[in-house]
């Protein structure tokens, strides 16, 4: 079952076929083709500017500074086609997203490959003492994911890539990138969107940009979904939330960002756009199953009134001297053209309600208590003269009034989002976003001119403001690392609480334990994964053989036993009769290591001695009497006060050896 899970593993570490010619795919090749040129030309310019600074030559200099203006005109060049990419919405876009207004997904960051091989197989023989061709599957399979990762799938076997690099990083920076030097190794990364070249040697890094990516990934999926069904909206509002989670967890762990895309600016903006994106999808979920009546026209109003509000939080955001530089011009203009929409949309949704459904006679001189209810908390106050003094209309004259003026300020502002269109160079040649802002105004337009003939002089007054308000409560989604549980590649080198780049330990040394029928080895063991020397005897076999209290056992003959548990080493060891080959490290580090605790007295069979015991005599029974007596005899009571003074222990934290030594009689196994 578990080489099948394997094979079934590998087959999904595929990332997307970089020869299929999809919009997207071309889209991200030549972004990563532009990422290279903009490379290349940072690299000139730097190296120009360094000559410029050395030289003292004024011939030279003029000639430099040819070749800087040069350069950076090329710079500028680069980034503006950078710029058009990230603008080029239209092709993350499902195809039941035509009547709606684009979302704004994120181009994924590139990042070059590495070869891993080398610096992994040198710090396998230099720090783990193993022959590191045994990890060359190891080391391939982990190259081989990270290429693959490079490329995600557009779908959740996309995510599931990602989020297995993702878990895999933690095992690879604690088996290979030690605290205190550096293997060589660089993470590189190019801006997702100013394409400027990052570089660390820190794991962090490089999960900072893979999660960037997840997040990025998620929101080209909320983009792709259906939005002409509720459970595409669904799925599209999920997957903003879930690009909002990541964002935020970014913006909370990781600091010092080298990029600008990871910066805290750039990160608050994202996922304050993100939130309004899902807001938007749930709006749009509202207006498919919405009814002909008054209260849940209103509501739909309110709904438009709280999206426009929270794009109004990003644009103040995505407006700031620290965002504004870096992110593309298009997305700027896009939330200014929701947020003047969306006001439009709920001030004719307010219109709509107050003119063309029926609420009673027009010679009623008094509107029903419904109306009353449903129009009481719907409008704010006025904030200045121009505004109309009626927010809840007693008759049908009131009712007309403030229909008329929510509609004008519909049409007033479909007019200013279509404008913001026309002056954006990007946007005014995307017609799936010009049918929705004409489609929008010519609705206003059409319910203004069926009431014409009813305006008056209260045609000057300004409705009073909608007010922001939903029935749908948004929570982040934070990223959940667990559902994509992988298995450490390099798990043969040991537990990785143990065996880590972090911790230190001596070269592995073989030892021969070789007994007589009568004699004993002279050493105790416990523990699991791996097992622990916790006692030797004196003038034992075990001592004269250099066996000391606190080193590991990792092998047993030829077999590796690091992560066997206790019961099988001892197993081990009473297979090997009278001659015992074993191989042991002693740490290095004192404080790393702590024994595991010892079992209960109740844990502890009456006559577990036989099932704990692998070095009785085998000319006696294990139950023999005259065994008992030396059955655990490191303990402190057959050891002198100089022989407990002159003993050394790594991880003893007292003075008190017999304290230490009866505890550890609970569960070791002697060997005698």
């Amino acid at each position: 079952m578990t080489s099948i899970m394997k094979i079934y593993s590998k087959a999904t570490r595929r990332g997307s076929d970089p020869r299929l010619q999809t919009c997207r795919g071309k889209l991200q090749n030549r972004r990563s083709k532009l990422n290279q040129e903009i490379n290349k030309e940072l690299m000139l310019r730097t190296g120009a500017e360094n000559l410029y600074n050395a030289t003292h030559n004024k011939r030279m200099k003029e000639q430099v500074s040819l070749e800087l203006q040069f350069v950076n005109s090329n710079l500028q060049l680069l980034k503006e086609q950078l710029a058009e990419l990230n603008s080029s919405v239209e092709v993350y876009q499902g195809k039941g997203s035509k009547g709606s207004i684009p979302m704004i997904p994120l181009g994924l960051k590139e990042t070059k490959e590495i070869n891993f091989r080398e610096p992994f197989k040198d710090f396998i023989l230099e720090h783990y003492s193993e022959d590191p061709d045994k990890y060359d599957e190891a080391i391939t399979e982990f190259m081989e994911l990270r290429a693959a990762m490079r490329t995600p799938e557009r779908d959740e076997s996309g995510v599931a890539l990602l989020l297995e690099y993702f878990n895999q990083l933690y095992f690879i920076d604690r088996r290979f990138f030690p605290p205190d030097r550096s293997l060589g190794i660089y993470f590189e990364w190019y801006d997702s969107l100013t394409g400027t070249p990052s570089c660390q040697r820190t794991v962090a890094f490089e999960k900072a940009c893979v999660l960037f990516n997840l997040g990025a990934l998620y929101t080209q999926l909320g983009a792709r979904h259906d939005r002409t069904s509720a459970a595409g909206l669904d799925a599209a509002a999920n997957n903003f939330l879930r690009a909002a989670g990541i964002f935020r967890y970014l913006h909370d762990t990781f600091t010092n960002a080298p990029s600008k895309d990871l910066s805290p600016e750039i990160l608050t903006m994202l996922i304050h756009l993100m939130l309004a994106q899902a807001r938007e999808c749930l709006h749009e979920k509202t207006f498919l199953g919405h009814s002909e009546d008054l209260e849940t026209v209103v509501e739909l109003a309110q709904e438009a009134a709280q999206v426009a509000e929270e794009y109004s939080q990003v644009f103040k955001t995505i407006s700031g001297s620290q965002v504004k530089d870096f992110v593309p011009a298009s997305w700027v203009s896009m939330v200014r053209i929701k947020v003047e929409y969306y006001r439009a949309c709920s001030h004719y949704h307010m219109a709509e309600s107050l003119l063309t459904l029926p609420v009673g006679e027009k010679n009623e001189e008094q509107l029903s208590q419904r109306v009353r209810e449903a129009l009481q908390y719907v409008h704010l106050p006025p904030s200045n003269n121009t505004t109309l003094e009626i927010t809840v209309p007693a008759t049908y004259q009131e009712r007309v009034v403030l229909g008329l003026a929510h509609c004008r300020e519909s049409v007033l502002l479909h007019e200013e989002a279509l404008r913001q269109q026309r002056m954006c160079r990007d946007l005014k040649k995307k017609s799936v976003l010009t049918d929705v802002l004409r489609f929008g105004h010519e609705s206003a337009v059409h319910l203004l001119d069926l009431y014409e003939d009813e305006e008056d002089l209260h045609n000057v007054l300004d409705p009073p403001p909608v007010a922001p308000a939903t029935k749908f409560q948004l929570s982040l989604t934070s990223p959940d690392f667990s559902q994509h549980r992988v298995e450490d590649m390099f798990r043969l080198l040991g537990p990785v609480a143990i065996f880590s780049a972090k911790h230190q330990w001596s070269a592995p040394r073989p030892i021969t334990l070789t007994r007589t029928p009568t004699q004993g080895f002279g050493f105790s063991v416990r523990g699991d994964a791996p097992v622990v020397i916790a006692g030797v005897d004196r003038n034992s076999l075990a001592e004269r053989a250099g066996m000391s209290e606190g080193d590991l056992v990792v092998c047993i003959g030829s077999r590796d036993v690091k992560w066997l548990p206790h019961d099988e080493v001892v197993g081990l060891i009473r297979e090997a009769g009278n001659t015992l080959s074993l191989t042991l490290v002693t740490p290095c580090d004192k404080t790393y290591y702590k024994l595991p605790k010892s079992k209960s007295l109740k844990d502890i069979s009456p006559h577990s001695t036989t099932s704990s015991s692998s070095g009785v005599s085998s000319s006696n029974s294990s139950n023999s009497s005259s065994n008992d007596s030396h059955y655990g005899s490191v303990s402190g009571s057959t050891l002198s006060a100089k022989d407990k003074h002159n003993s050394w222990n790594p991880f003893k934290r007292t003075t008190s050896r017999d304290k230490y030594k009866s505890d550890s009689m609970l569960d070791n196994v002697i060997l005698r």
